[in-house]
């Protein structure tokens, strides 16, 4: 990897690309400091490792702790994709029309996208803003009133968006997908903060006479760390190869080569999914918390929805599987995958070209996405059981999620490089190899 870094620096293109990524990163984290106006921001010094939080601190890069404008992060554009993509599943003709369109159509169904993406920004923004008010130790809002929500709202819902811009900006001209790069800047960001936090909570009190049991505990999390972090990667980086042959040869035998299928197709991108789908309903429920808190409603939801309970435990577990398998066939179409190997006069070997290798690529898909999923939910869920079974800080029952996504994007990043790299090389082999006039 640190070979990878070195040689991709050498090259100008890559060099401005990565170049761009930091800038945009730097203006982000430069932002999560901004607080918003009329907001006492050390007033949510005492719920800081809460989970909901610290779910928002993870896609925020602790901009809620700061109550920045960038609070909210890229919580309610995420909310929005899935919701979207939902909607794709024949259930909004204009988006299952749309979504076959290719690029027009991919640009209406990001329009659609960000438009409910300010409604959810600006209802969650609201909905936590007057939830954590109503707790009477903290009196988060200063002068609170329908103008001042307003104004916290509005400026919530346009941090929200610029934080979407700057991940589009850093999709189209730097590395890595946008939105990806920020929660990984984030939580990244937040890394020295959690060292500090697990000091404070485990061995700042050690006396010498038990030193040892600090040293067992730092040698402990090292280790784990360290296991989940080359399990995480061994699954990330396998695949399965379909071999693929192709007909159209004037002579000798058809040539062959190899799609390759990831274990876990649908990538990180199921633990945002699941985390984002936690805590937005964490947080419109919090601006009812003043009025109903009692209600067993209200109760029964808020253990649902909340991470740090059994049931919020399983329906994040179950919320992470099923999204693993949504979003590999949105990566993998297995119908235009079939189209295309027919277009292209190649076929999988002993599969007939069609209907049949539509099938077999959706089968093969539902093994691989159920490797993925088990993958997933185990890493995730292992923190949170932890953290309820031995009573541990809440924001240790986040850490699985955050080293997965942090391991995850680390590692499209590099393929990304080494890609460019590659296609340069090539590039340059084409065109040393040309004729001179």
């Amino acid at each position: 990897m640190l070979s990878t870094m070195k040689n991709a620096f050498k090259v100008k293109d890559i060099r401005n690309k990565i170049f761009f990524t930091l800038m945009v990163l730097v203006v982000f984290r430069l932002g999560s400091y901004i607080t918003v106006p009329g907001v006492n921001a050390k007033a949510l010094q005492s719920v800081a490792s809460s989970g909901l939080v610290s779910i928002l601190n993870m896609f925020s890069g602790g901009g809620l702790t700061n109550y920045s404008i960038f609070a909210m992060g890229v919580s309610p554009y995420i909310t929005a994709q899935i919701v979207i993509q939902l909607l794709q599943m024949d259930i909004v003709p204009r988006y299952v029309e749309w979504s076959k369109q290719g690029e027009v159509g991919r640009r209406k169904l990001n329009q659609h996208t960000r438009y409910l993406t300010i409604i959810l920004a600006f209802v969650q923004s609201i909905g936590i803003t007057a939830g954590f008010n109503t707790l009477s130790s903290l009196n988060l809002v200063q002068n609170p009133g329908i103008k001042t929500y307003a104004m916290i709202g509005l400026i919530l819902t346009g941090g929200t968006m610029l934080t979407t811009w700057m991940g589009d900006m850093i999709t189209d001209h730097g590395l890595g997908n946008g939105v990806s790069m920020i929660i990984f800047a984030g939580i990244i960001a937040r890394m020295p903060t959690g060292l500090q936090e697990l000091y404070q909570n485990y061995l700042q009190d050690l006396t010498a006479s038990n030193w040892w049991e600090g040293v067992l505990i730092v040698l402990l999390v090292l280790v784990i760390v360290l296991i989940i972090v080359t399990f995480v990667t061994w699954v990330q980086q396998a695949d399965r190869k379909i071999p693929i042959q192709y007909t159209r040869r004037v002579s000798g035998d058809p040539d062959s080569s190899y799609l390759p299928l990831k274990v876990n197709v649908a990538g990180v991108i199921p633990v945002i999914f699941a985390s984002s789908f936690i805590a937005t309903p964490q947080t419109i429920l919090m601006a009812f918390a003043n009025n109903h808190s009692e209600d067993t409603w209200y109760q029964v939801l808020t253990n649902i929805f909340n991470m740090q309970s059994t049931g919020g435990t399983i329906l994040y577990t179950i919320l992470i599987v099923l999204f693993t398998f949504f979003y590999a066939f949105v990566q993998v179409n297995p119908q235009k995958l079939s189209e295309n190997l027919q277009k292209q006069g190649s076929y999988i070997p002993g599969v007939w070209p069609g209907h049949e290798t539509q099938v077999y690529v959706s089968n093969l898909l539902m093994r691989l996405s159920t490797v993925g999923a088990l993958f997933l939910g185990l890493v995730a869920l292992i923190p949170l059981v932890a953290q309820n079974v031995w009573n541990l800080d809440e924001s240790i029952g986040l850490g699985g999620t955050s080293l997965l996504i942090v391991v995850g994007v680390a590692i499209q990043t590099i393929q990304q490089i080494e890609g460019l790299m590659m296609k340069r090389t090539y590039v340059g082999f084409i065109q040393d190899t040309r004729p001179t006039e």
